[in-house]
């Protein structure tokens, strides 16, 4: 079995956040860390691996009722007894029916904006909290009675348990919140958080990039020592940070694979090349694009395309690390929303997708991981790498997806098609620089599609090829909004697209969201 390098476990403090499946738990996980406070979470049903740097436990929401049969349930006594305890919407909820209240369907489903009123300002978890202030509520069950020994601390108009708490059922406090503070539209949300971690946990708000970076790297050199890691890079965020921390560590043993599938974006692969070599990386570049084109030729299927250079990427990247002797490990960018969106909420699997690591490798070649990103998510990484001068074109780049542009050219692939792409999705990018958009958005990019229709170009008829632009804001891909770009914008790049671009004629821009649409269109 593979073993892999957990680089976080070591802090001295943490709180762990009880996932039972709610669209908002990565949003607790992000309000805590940006606190400086160390967190993780783990689905519900995995038993905790109790050490002193546990300092509280946060039960999440979910869309289950606690009166449903199959509604995952915990004995939040026993945590109690350990450490204090928040719980939050379902969390709420499953605290008051174990130890002896009431949840029932609401007469007044909450869904949205309310106002909490409470009269103790002094109470730790809502210390210097407006007596009324806004919060957001997401819930159809309510609790109708609060079990003995808890008090209510706070109410709503609607319900008459927005918050309560006990100090004597357990050896420490519990809390249960009916509303989301994680979310934004709960305007003192984040200082709700914060007196938990701070008032009730004692927490000391000491988990920094500064103090990120040295704890990985002597985990990194006390696990590795003298032997040697090899990587792939792509040129993204992940892949580039967790390069660089592990060359901090071990500098020159440290051997990095930066391949051309042939589908990056025009002169991406020289560029990026050489930046990685003026960062001092160990890095060897590996043309193999006439093998990815290859194989390719003539496939239309989304599905298939990726798994065709899934598989080529790991047999290239297998036979050049063949060539180097001595190496014990692979290192990668797996971040941590890799971890949790493949982590069940009723059982302990914790795999990695496959698209996310060079599946296989590591049993092949005998290899164990070394993941310094693991616990991060990704403005995190960003932070981190502006803490090891990491300049920001690779922290500043948007997402690009593993597949590259082959997903991005719906139909068969040409090397005709791939430059054509190349040269249309450069000048989009460049012109979202040069107008100060490209940092306002959180994806871009441009989509060749099967489809050609008639134009006009001076005295003569065009049959030539139709581009998609698109572009999205969001915070973490989860969801996205299309990006409302000026029409300005759009005309000019449509203007220059196909004055510039020889083979397209039309260009398109994408207002669909996600949900419903994605942010990829393969």
């Amino acid at each position: 079995m593979t073993a892999s390098l957990y680089l976080c476990t070591t802090m001295t403090e943490k709180i762990l956040i009880l996932d039972f499946g709610s669209q908002y738990t990565q949003l607790i996980a992000r309000s805590i860390r940006e606190l400086n406070v160390y967190c993780e979470i783990k689905p519900c049903l995995q038993p905790i691996q109790w050490d002193d740097t546990i300092k509280g436990v946060i039960l999440s929401g979910s869309p289950f009722s606690v009166n449903e049969e199959n509604a995952p349930s915990i004995d939040i006594a026993a945590i109690a007894a350990k450490v204090p305890v928040l719980g939050i919407c379902y969390g709420a909820q499953l605290m008051a029916k174990n130890f002896g209240g009431e949840v029932a369907k609401s007469n007044i489903r909450e869904y949205g904006r309310a106002f909490m009123e409470h009269n103790d300002r002094e109470e730790k978890l809502l210390y210097d909290i407006s007596a009324k202030s806004q919060v957001w509520m997401s819930h159809s069950d309510t609790i109708k009675r609060i079990p003995e020994s808890f008090n209510i601390i706070a109410t709503t108009e609607n319900i008459p348990v927005a918050a309560f708490k006990s100090t004597t059922i357990a050896a420490n406090p519990i809390f249960g919140l009916q509303f989301h503070p994680e979310v934004t539209h709960s305007l003192e949300g984040k200082q709700i958080i914060r007196n938990f971690l701070v008032h009730i946990c004692n927490c000391q708000q000491d988990w920094t990039p500064a103090a990120f970076v040295q704890e990985t790297v002597e985990k990194i050199k006390a696990q590795v020592g003298d032997k040697r890691v090899v990587m792939a890079l792509s040129g993204g965020v992940d892949s580039t940070v967790a390069a660089e921390l592990i060359h901090k560590a071990i500098g020159k043993n440290l051997f990095c694979i930066f391949v051309d599938n042939g589908l990056l974006r025009k002169d991406e692969f020289t560029t990026v090349l050489e930046s990685y070599k003026h960062m001092g990386l160990n890095v060897k570049g590996v043309n193999a694009k006439d093998m990815f084109y290859g194989q390719l030729e003539g496939v239309s299927d989304p599905e298939q395309k990726r798994k065709i250079i899934g598989r080529l990427f790991i047999e290239v990247f297998q036979q050049e690390a063949t060539q180097l002797t001595d190496i014990s490990f692979l290192g990668q960018g797996t971040i941590y929303p890799d971890v949790i969106e493949s982590v069940s909420v009723n059982g302990p699997s914790v795999t990695i997708k496959s698209h996310h690591n060079v599946g296989g490798l590591p049993e092949k070649m005998n290899m164990q991981l070394v993941e310094p990103l693991r616990f991060l998510f990704k403005d995190e990484v960003r932070r981190v790498g502006r803490e090891i001068g990491i300049s920001e074109i690779f922290l500043g780049r948007h997402p690009f997806p593993g597949p590259g542009l082959a997903i991005r050219i719906l139909g068969a692939i040409t090397p005709e098609k791939v430059a054509m792409l190349q040269d249309a999705d450069a000048i989009y990018t460049e012109g979202l620089r040069e107008s100060g958009l490209y940092d306002k958005v959180w994806q871009a990019g441009t989509i060749l599609l099967p489809v050609q229709s008639v134009g006009v170009m001076g005295d003569e008829r065009t049959y030539e090829f139709t581009v998609a632009l698109r572009a999205v804001t969001s915070t973490d891909g989860m969801t996205a909004d299309w990006a409302h770009l000026p029409y300005e914008f759009l005309a000019k790049m449509s203007n220059d697209i196909i004055n510039r671009v020889k083979g397209i004629n039309r260009v398109v821009y994408d207002i669909s969201s996600k949900p419903p649409a994605t942010i990829e269109w393969e």
